[in-house]
């Protein structure tokens, strides 16, 4: 019998410096049993060109242009083409390890529908890397590695876009690409999230993730930290907040601030904590700010942090254990 088809998407554009390595790493799985969906996102450099000089050497990879304008278009045309049994991503600037496809089909083959598989994840640059996408890098390998990928859903996206695979089925019922919420990719990690697909922990490098300074997710509006806000906000309402309990924000600095514009316009009443004595006991959007004892006198609260510095945030876990609170049910990091 033939192994199950797997489709890898890849939308495209103006990548010509780096699709070819992204393709060669396609054609060297050890897994066979695949076809390669490029999309054209309207590229005016030789990106397609080079994609399809590819396609006449091997049948496996097709390209087509978008029918619509931008990646969620992009996503949703290469989806329409494909026929795999298995659905996966892939950027068009990455490169695949050689065991990528392979690993994660046999991860989905042995523990079945209602499971994501996803995979330990490398970054790497031409000029060194930030030691911001360094530690990401190893926060986001660390939940992979044990598969408690969502446990911190609220901080980050923690499902790397180019880097999972799931039954087709299992694709439709989450509602695939069919959205038209940015930024797209953590807006499909929150539905396999509600969806409640269980991650299978995986300890081996499936992909490296190339960064530079014009790639879309550092210079597209769409992926602006008001968006991921905004994209939070509206998941936490929705799967984790809890109407019955008071919901207190830490932290009053520009994140803090933000949520706190967010909550008000869509009129969730919250009480405001922070640690800085200038702005305990005044008052911002009207809302006043009290120092972190004043939770102790709420009555079973919900908590979300803002706080962004890593001692501070240990500092705030460690207070919330000796409270017998649990993450993601009574406190949740959105930093």
């Amino acid at each position: 019998m033939m192994p199950p088809l797997i489709s890898v998407l890849v939308p495209f554009k103006n990548t010509e410096a780096f699709i070819s390595d992204c393709l060669d790493s396609i054609l060297k799985q050890s897994y066979s049993n695949w076809e390669a969906v490029f999309i054209d996102d309207g590229s005016d450099d030789t990106s397609f060109t080079i994609v399809e000089n590819y396609s006449k050497n091997d049948v496996r990879i097709k390209v087509y242009k978008n029918n619509g304008n931008g990646i969620i278009d992009a996503l949703k045309t290469a989806y329409s083409y494909a026929s795999g049994s298995y659905i996966t991503r892939m950027d068009s600037d990455d490169i695949m390890t050689p065991i990528r496809l392979e690993t994660m089909v046999t991860n989905l083959e042995k523990h079945g529908k209602q499971h994501l598989a996803v995979g330990q994840v490398k970054y790497f640059r031409a000029d060194g890397l930030s030691d911001g996408f360094a530690r990401y890098e190893q926060w986001l390998n660390k939940l992979t590695v044990e598969g408690k990928n969502y446990s911190e859903i609220y901080k980050e996206c923690v499902i790397p876009s180019p880097c999972w695979m799931l039954h087709r089925e299992d694709f439709d019922s989450c509602n695939g690409f069919n959205s038209d919420i940015y930024p797209e990719d953590y807006d499909l990690a929150f539905r396999f999230y509600k969806a409640g697909y269980t991650c299978i922990p995986c300890s081996d490098v499936l992909l490296h993730w190339r960064d530079y300074s014009t790639r879309t997710s550092r210079t597209h509006e769409h992926y602006a930290e008001n968006s991921f806000l905004d994209l939070k906000v509206k998941y936490f309402l929705e799967l984790n907040y809890d109407t019955s309990r008071p919901l207190a924000i830490w932290g009053a600095g520009h994140k803090g601030k933000t949520l706190a514009k967010i909550l008000l316009k869509q009129n969730i009443p919250f009480h405001w904590i922070c640690d800085n004595p200038k702005k305990i006991g005044k008052h911002i959007y009207d809302q006043e700010l009290f120092n972190f004892d004043f939770l102790a006198e709420l009555k079973n609260p919900q908590s979300i942090v803002t706080v962004a510095n890593h001692e501070a945030q240990k500092e705030i876990t460690s207070y919330f254990e000796t409270k017998n609170m649990e993450s993601m049910i009574d406190y949740f990091f959105f930093c």
